[in-house]
């Protein structure tokens, strides 16, 4: 196979990949580093003006970006979601799963709503965003899924029991998902990022004790910035990654080799 040949598996010309969370952060960089490998994008947000930058960087690129409003927590708007797609542009090739969010208090203090808050949004509705769009996939025979998982899908973390349940959720929810719909030639797939400078963790960047520790520990000698999951997240859309499945690809720095 000459060095065309390889590049070419990465290339995502004529796929279309919804991506929730894509305002800002990890999701908008994600969806802009699909864009810019070729894909057609469908950004999600809970606040459509939120967008705007998203917009216009995916169609600087030349792509089509269809943007829409979505709280994943609404099975009803997931569904709507998936129907505004295919009634625009046709299928759905590749999901990820990326709208999170994230409540700190100590275990004990923790609340109810918090809590519920939580597993709903990072776990049940990743849930059923896999299940309206695996539905389309298993008809078409194929499909791409990546959900966003965490470092804490294998460690408990402190201050966040809530996250770190439903990121463990989110590991275990890809592997069972991979084994079942493997047969019909769909990868589901999981990222589970490091310490990233993003909005979620704005709090312990600020708390210096906290933040010295965790930067000790990333042999990288940094924290991950959102551009660092383009590659990943090409690689698990694309074709390179056809067999691979139920894999959770843990992009870090280096910090769970410490």
């Amino acid at each position: 196979m000459g060095l065309h040949q390889v590049l070419d598996l990465f290339r995502l010309d004529g796929r279309v990949a919804i991506v929730s969370g894509a305002s800002r952060g990890l999701g908008k960089a994600m969806a802009i580093g699909l864009a810019e490998a070729g894909a057609d994008i469908v950004a999600l947000s809970t606040h459509l003006p939120n967008l705007r930058s998203t917009i216009t960087a995916v169609r600087s690129l030349g792509r089509t970006i269809l943007p829409l409003r979505c709280d994943v927590t609404v099975p009803s708007q997931i569904e709507g979601v998936v129907q505004e797609t295919l009634a625009h542009l046709g299928k759905v090739d590749i999901l990820v799963n990326n709208a999170g969010i994230i409540r700190r208090a100590p275990a004990q203090q923790y609340s109810r709503s918090d809590w519920e808050e939580v597993l709903a949004t990072n776990l049940t509705a990743v849930f059923r965003f896999c299940q309206a769009v695996g539905k389309h996939m298993i008809e078409r025979r194929q499909g791409k899924i990546i959900n966003i998982a965490s470092v804490l899908s294998f460690s408990g973390g402190i201050r966040v029991p809530a996250y770190a349940t439903s990121k463990g959720g989110v590991a275990q929810l890809t592997k069972a998902l991979a084994n079942e719909w493997g047969q019909y030639h769909i990868q589901v797939n999981a990222i589970a990022p490091g310490y990233f400078k993003t909005d979620n963790t704005v709090e312990i960047r600020r708390d210096k004790k906290r933040s010295a520790e965790i930067s000790a520990r990333i042999p990288a000698g940094r924290w991950g910035e959102p551009d660092d999951l383009k590659g990943a997240v090409v690689f698990l859309a694309s074709s390179a990654s056809d067999y691979i499945n139920g894999h959770i690809l843990v992009v870090d720095g280096g910090w769970m080799a410490r």
